[in-house]
């Protein structure tokens, strides 16, 4: 495999011209602590650093020694030197969506729209709310300028893109002809005008009226009337915070395990965030399998234990060896996988972070890994 450039992390994490990382990924490939990680490790370098997770699981909050995360930033206490901070975060997107609705409108409208059903619903469950107050989120934390560096932990599998997708998403169900239709009566500009679309919404009311109740489609319409006012600077802010990702001062870093599954969602991610014009910093492998006796193949390895156990001789030396056998023959199957990754994208800078022998549960392995991530596996 032709060696790719290694991904320089301290580089990045230096750059005070970087404001924002983004990592993606597959679930379950260590991206919430690659984010922790590299906050921790930023903060140690003297930056600001806050990490804002919309990873349901809580193992950030664990490994930083905090109770519990939520919408608001916390300073994780911890003994970093000089003049760095670390700030971590978890997404709630229902409190960030009702924090967009206390912001933008009247506080009587506001309550009419956070007691209304639909509103309800739609800011716990409807498809790709995460992904639209993920956006909103990461604006608001840009805008404060509280903080010179943002880490974002993004959800698992290719859903974590989805929030690049967010202002098109919103403009298409904000346009969209029910929309239009239940907002019409409401944006007549005259008289004559009202009454026609009022008389055209009557015969649509009625039978909706019949279909689902006269109070549900009265909250519909209490719901549907606040839109406009409301998401209207949304759909602003999300498309500035999309245009913000593909400036120079945002790094992307994919993370993948040295899988098959793993790296063929890596690829995708590569190639997604190409077409979108997104700026990439590169990959990181981690949980890679290696041997402090690689000089040792899986071959001999495997045939001096049957030598052993022919002659019935050390047992223990040849149950090592097999062991031995058994690591390199998964060293080399991850390194076939990431032969293929290289070979589709060679300009991609890569580190590899070696599997640890425990999971990571706190601030000193938090830093063990910022140190592989930043000198290489």
């Amino acid at each position: 495999m032709k060696k790719p450039a290694p991904l320089d992390v301290d580089a990045i994490l230096d750059d005070r011209g970087t404001r924002i990382i983004v990592c993606c990924g597959a679930g379950g490939v260590g991206k919430t602590t690659t984010a922790a990680a590299l906050g921790l490790r930023a903060a140690e370098r003297g930056r600001c650093a806050v990490v804002l997770t919309v990873d349901p699981a809580r193992r950030l909050a664990q490994s930083m020694g905090l109770s519990e995360l939520d919408n608001t930033p916390r300073l994780v206490h911890t003994a970093v030197e000089g003049d760095g901070q670390l700030f971590a975060m978890m997404l709630d997107m229902k409190r960030t969506f009702d924090e967009i609705i206390e912001a933008h409108a009247d506080p009587e409208r506001a309550r009419q729209i956070l007691s209304n059903p639909f509103y309800q619903s739609l800011s716990s469950s409807f498809s790709g709310t995460q992904e639209y107050m993920a956006m909103e989120k990461l604006g608001q934390l840009r805008r404060s300028d509280e903080w010179d560096l943002i880490i974002v932990d993004t959800p698992p599998s290719r859903s974590a893109l989805d929030f690049l997708d967010a202002p098109e998403r919103l403009g298409r169900f904000l346009d969209g002809r029910f929309i239009k239709l239940l907002t019409a009566p409401a944006k007549a500009g005259g008289r004559s005008a009202f009454r026609l679309l009022n008389a055209g919404f009557g015969l649509v009311a009625g039978a909706m009226t019949k279909l689902l109740g006269a109070q549900v489609l009265k909250d519909l319409q209490t719901f549907v009337s606040a839109l406009d006012a409301v998401f209207g600077g949304f759909r602003q802010r999300a498309e500035t915070t999309y245009r913000l990702l593909q400036a120079p001062g945002t790094a992307f870093v994919v993370v993948a395990a040295p899988e098959r599954d793993a790296m063929r969602e890596a690829s995708y991610f590569v190639e997604r965030l190409a077409e979108e014009r997104m700026p990439l910093a590169g990959l990181v492998v981690n949980r890679v399998h290696l041997s402090p006796a690689a000089g040792l193949s899986a071959a001999r390895s495997a045939a001096a234990a049957e030598d052993l156990e022919s002659k019935g001789e050390h047992e223990l030396t040849a149950a090592v060896l097999r062991l031995h056998t058994g690591r390199m023959q998964l060293a080399a199957r991850e390194h076939r996988e990431q032969e293929h990754f290289v070979s589709a994208h060679p300009t991609v800078p890569v580190v590899q972070v070696r599997a640890m022998s425990e999971d990571v549960h706190d601030l000193a392995g938090l830093h063990r890994i910022g140190e592989l991530l930043a000198s290489g596996a």
